[in-house]
């Protein structure tokens, strides 16, 4: 195995932190009071070409893999800028991959520029009300008339659906009790969603509020057959090849949110002082933050393997489900423990971590949660019988 230093991802690095210096802590605590999608950090990072990072060359996009894309999250999370900063993007990001994987070249030469440029927003309907994440119950269907679908159903927590032309839509096509397995019978389709057969309300959350999540109602929606991904039937399938990759840059925001936490929390350590002494002298605080760092390191490592292993497909979802794990796990421990360092203090807007806390707690619910990780781990990697 070859650790030596990727200049291409230092040079990412280097290239992310050189937009984000100019949306400090401050930027984000005021877009996410306010309620208010940050779209001069949007703007800035689209125009340094970062939206587009996953894009095949030839639609105008940076033509890198997972991988890149991973540490492109992570350095936004840990400038301070969190989920409500990641959140701004990362659709862009993982969503189309499906259409690069599967959809037509007629489909890519439309909206791949534009994913690219940024001027495309588009989202993504998976998870329904009553579904969650048992995806293969999902009751939103879709009637084929003539050259169109006709959408009826609801989807829950789709972010930016007030901003999207465009929405990354699972449905069924085939009633499940029609299908010879669960997986079977659903499709995959890139439906407009600006239109007068939709409904979109936002939900009101504990965090992460410069991007919204809504509620959408889609009412007999015409979806053109031209603007499905794939074939009929196989959207399930078609779905695994944005579902690892979004496992795999959110546990790089949880990764960058919890090191965006530490730093201020070693920061404070240094700077505060109680009893004549800097309170990171007591090894009550300075080995929890010392074991923080080396959750957050290790987490790394297996988030770094399933990236490579998507990238050189093969086989990654035992690796990108842990490195979700890992991340959302040590990330908010590392949060956690910021909180705990700064004491009141952590309370304070005025120092952020109160705001990472709240932000990465999320990463341990979504997009699956740490049980249902632990489910798949029990059964595809250990062997064990369904529990569910």
């Amino acid at each position: 195995m070859d650790f030596s230093e990727n200049e291409l991802h230092g040079a990412i690095r280097e290239g992310v932190r050189a937009v984000c210096k100019d949306f400090p802590d401050e930027y984000w605590s005021d877009r996410d009071e306010r309620h208010e999608f940050p779209w001069d950090f949007y703007k800035a990072m689209a125009e340094a070409g970062w939206v587009g990072i996953c894009v095949p060359e030839e639609y105008g996009g940076g033509g890198q893999g997972v991988a890149e894309a991973t540490i492109l999250m992570e350095e936004i999370a840990r400038s301070g800028a969190a989920m409500n900063g990641c959140s701004a993007l990362h659709l862009s990001v993982f969503g189309m991959n499906p259409v690069v994987k599967f959809g037509t070249d007629e489909m890519k030469a439309e909206y791949l520029p534009r994913i690219s440029d940024g001027s495309l927003h588009v989202a993504f309907g998976v998870t329904e009300p009553d579904a969650g994440t048992d995806t293969t119950s999902i009751t939103t269907r879709a009637r084929l008339e003539g050259d169109h679908y006709i959408v009826r159903g609801r989807k829950v927590w789709t972010t930016k659906a007030p901003y999207c032309d465009k929405v990354l839509l699972l449905v069924r096509t085939t009633p499940l009790e029609e299908c010879r397995k669960r997986t079977d019978g659903m499709t995959l389709l890139l439906a407009d969603l600006q239109r007068p057969e939709v409904t979109i309300t936002p939900i009101p959350k504990i965090g992460r509020n410069a991007v919204v999540s809504c509620e959408v109602v889609y009412d007999d929606l015409p979806v053109a057959v031209t603007d499905r991904v794939g074939e009929e039937g196989l959207g399930f399938k078609y779905l695994l090849d944005g579902l690892n990759p979004e496992r795999l840059l959110v546990a790089s925001e949880g990764l960058g949110c919890g090191r965006a936490a530490l730093d201020k929390a070693v920061q404070y350590a240094k700077d505060r002082v109680v009893f004549g002494r800097q309170i990171g002298q007591n090894q009550g605080l300075a080995f929890p933050l010392a074991e923080a760092y080396t959750r957050l390191q290790a987490a790394e490592l297996v988030l770094r393997e399933a990236a490579w292993r998507y990238d050189n497909g093969l086989p990654c979802g035992e690796h990108a489900n842990l490195a979700k794990w890992l991340c959302a796990d040590a990330g908010f421990q590392a949060a956690d423990q910021a909180m705990q360092t700064l004491g009141g203090m952590g309370y304070a807007n005025e120092y952020h971590v109160g705001r990472y806390w709240r932000e990465v707690r999320l990463m341990r619910i979504a997009p699956v949660s740490q049980e249902m990780v632990m489910n798949y781990v029990a059964e595809h990697v250990l062997g064990l019988a369904r529990s569910y």
